[in-house]
């Protein structure tokens, strides 16, 4: 009877989902406050009714219930604790079970802590939240039934599916989907306001924090998910622009672009059309990447092969969310005030030049991914679309806004003055071509982008420190007033420069591992050594290994530095029971120059192993500098002024003279 209750909790919550949708709406359009405040409650209930439909599904995957049918599918008595919690999140259903479930957290919070928020303005984006959860509770419940029953129940489980039994993997879908989902509150506003017709500095300042944390958690979750596929599948690399990976950057890139546009609302009172514009496609992005993975369309380690009937429940959704918010901004938009002037050098100059090189770079990326997919359902040839064009594409776009990424912070609001910026950067910029001139001493033979992408790098990082030497004064004034002016700085000001930082980073790490990335495949036998790079590695031994539901080999690895003897690594070839399905385990010694990487193949005809060994150079800075960002969003989000709230809007002279 347990499952059936976490099944009739979702179907409640499905019926509080249409009203939270309707009533707060209907509210809001009539002025009546009692009509508007039952949202909050709604949105509150809506929240409890999914979690206890969540706990129900965890619970059965805890105590191994095989006679539910998700249960029996993806989990098995024999695996760790672990990944029979992760397990619930591991398959379509319960995946989509998570997402309603963030999705209601984030309603809640705006019901609990929008306080500060125009109470129809509150109701209006609520309403809107629960038009999203309907959707998708009406989904799970007519085509995804997370409680479905076995009869008569099977006496063990399927397993789940090896490669996802992971630490990392079982954390990055709660992070990504709280960015997919967070970026509804971002629609939900834009929507909000263009029913009210009103967009301005308090509006923006409602908007920013969500934005923010949403873009903090795609942050993280796409670097976990870049970590897994280069440390769990063993091959070596950290991103190959697969359609799934593409359908997680899209709306980073988008929401990035938000972040900065709303910046531009609330201190100058401009870009106002243009921000809603991006808060519905930020949206519409992560709605789409949805609709990639659950449609069966695609055919990736990320996605759930489910059937079309499915897929096209989720093209509904789509087209009603996606056509219907930029119909209403069609309609609408028009009405909105343009807001203030600014010179092309300005401040809010430079984030409009950012804002449209992010959004040319994920059109670069959206053409990319899809058109394949479209040419194919066009019986048109089936072709593969990979590294070759996004790099061709996407890198040309994204390196003039690398070059601004530094200067955006000295540019005044209003009028610029490029002059005075570069007295500021002057010796950031000089540093920076002198570490590109040394790279190319040292790679004077090629490969010839690595002097300029390590330049831009150190561009980055020295940008950001002279942005925090100018804020606060140093070696200009005495050091206790530097740490005085630091301590008194606005935390999203420091944020702002973290993210900036840790982007630097990331590049370094990006450039190292695509340009220097040494790469061996040999067949050893026990005893036997290879070089990679500064490294020798030699093929200790094999011995069985066994774990709790899976069988294997393992081999051990000494690898030395010249004479001296660094560490012993350990690759694994596992076959997980019941399933058979054969993985590799990686062995890989980690530093922050760079890493060793070992992965052990299979045996060959002679008694000797293949293995593939490579020296992967800085690449760690790609996910210290992901952290650097995500520490730096988070910084932000504690910024005083978002947790005061926005400042209240201003009482219209019709309002005065109606009280």
């Amino acid at each position: 009877m347990i499952a059936e209750f976490g099944h009739f909790a979702l179907i409640l919550a499905t019926g509080v989902a249409l009203y939270q949708f309707l009533v707060p709406l209907v509210g809001a359009h009539r002025g009546d406050t009692a009509l508007m405040r039952t949202g909050i409650s709604a949105a509150v209930l809506q929240l409890a009714l999914i979690a206890v439909s969540f706990v129900v599904l965890t619970h059965a995957y805890i105590v191994s219930d095989f006679s539910v049918q998700n249960v029996y599918e993806n989990s098995h008595s024999a695996k760790p604790l672990i990944y029979k919690i992760s397990g619930v999140w591991g398959n379509h259903e319960g995946s989509m079970l998570l997402w309603v479930l963030i999705l209601a957290i984030y309603g809640g919070a705006v019901a609990l802590f929008g306080r500060n928020l125009p109470l129809e303005l509150r109701s209006r984006v609520l309403a809107i939240q629960g038009a999203i959860g309907l959707a998708f509770l009406l989904f799970i419940v007519l085509t995804s039934n997370p409680f479905q029953r076995l009869d008569p129940p099977p006496i063990e489980g399927n397993g789940l599916n090896p490669i996802l039994q992971d630490p990392a993997l079982a954390f990055h879908p709660p992070f990504l989907y709280a960015g997919y989902v967070g970026l509804s509150i971002a629609f939900a506003f834009a929507v909000a306001a263009l029913i009210e017709g009103r967009v301005d500095a308090a509006w923006a300042r409602w908007v920013r924090p969500w934005t923010l944390a949403a873009w903090m958690f795609l942050t993280i979750g796409i670097a976990m998910g870049s970590w897994w596929a280069y440390y769990e599948l063993g091959w070596g690399g950290w991103w190959f622009w697969d359609p799934v990976e593409n359908a997680s950057f899209m709306p980073w890139l988008v929401s990035t672009a938000l972040l900065h546009s709303a910046i531009v609302v609330e201190k100058r009172n401009a870009l106002k059309i243009w921000t809603v514009l991006l808060s519905i496609l930020a949206f519409s992005l992560s709605l789409m990447g949805t609709f990639l993975v659950r449609s069966g369309v695609l055919t990736s380690v990320h996605a759930f092969a489910v059937d079309p009937e499915r897929g096209l429940f989720i093209l509904i959704i789509l087209c009603l969310f996606i056509g219907g918010s930029l119909a209403l901004f069609a309609w609408r938009a028009p009405m909105l005030k343009a807001g203030g002037l600014f010179a092309p050098v300005s401040r809010e100059g430079g984030l409009v030049l950012n804002n449209l090189l992010l959004c040319v770079a994920c059109l670069a990326v959206f053409i990319g991914t899809l058109y394949p997919l479209a040419l194919e359902t066009f019986d048109g040839p089936k072709i593969s679309v990979g590294p070759p064009f996004f790099n061709l594409t996407f890198g040309p776009i994204i390196m003039p806004l690398l070059l601004l990424v530094p200067v955006g912070p000295f540019l005044a609001w209003k009028r610029g003055d490029m002059a005075a910026v570069w007295r500021r950067l002057w010796k950031s910029l000089a540093v920076a071509v002198v570490i590109g001139l040394i790279v190319l001493a040292v790679n004077i033979r090629g490969p010839w982008l690595a002097p300029v992408g390590m330049a831009m790098a150190a561009w980055l990082v020295l940008g950001a420190i002279a942005d925090l030497a100018a804020r606060i004064g140093l070696f200009k004034v005495p050091l206790s007033s530097s740490w005085h002016r630091f301590t008194g700085l606005p935390r999203s000001a420091i944020g702002g420069i973290l993210a900036h930082g840790g982007l630097g980073l990331m590049i370094a790490g990006i450039i190292a591992i695509s340009l220097w990335k040494v790469e061996v495949i040999v067949a050893l036998k026990t005893g036997e050594s290879a070089d990679v790079g500064a490294y020798t590695v030699t093929f200790l031994s094999e011995t069985p290994l066994s774990g709790p539901n899976y069988t294997g080999r393992a081999g051990r690895f000494l690898v030395k530095e010249g004479d001296r003897e660094i560490t012993t690594l350990v690759s694994e070839k596992r076959n997980f029971q019941p399933s058979g399905m054969p993985t590799t385990e990686v062995g890989l010694l980690q530093t922050l120059l760079g890493d060793v990487y070992v992965v052990m193949g299979d045996e060959t005809t002679d008694g000797a192993r293949a293995m593939r060994m490579y020296y992967n150079p800085l690449v760690n800075f790609i996910w210290l500098g992901a952290f650097i960002m995500f520490c730096g969003g988070l910084l932000s989000l504690t910024d005083r002024r978002y947790r005061v709230g926005a400042p209240k809007r201003a009482i219209s002279a019709q309002a005065v003279a109606a009280e």
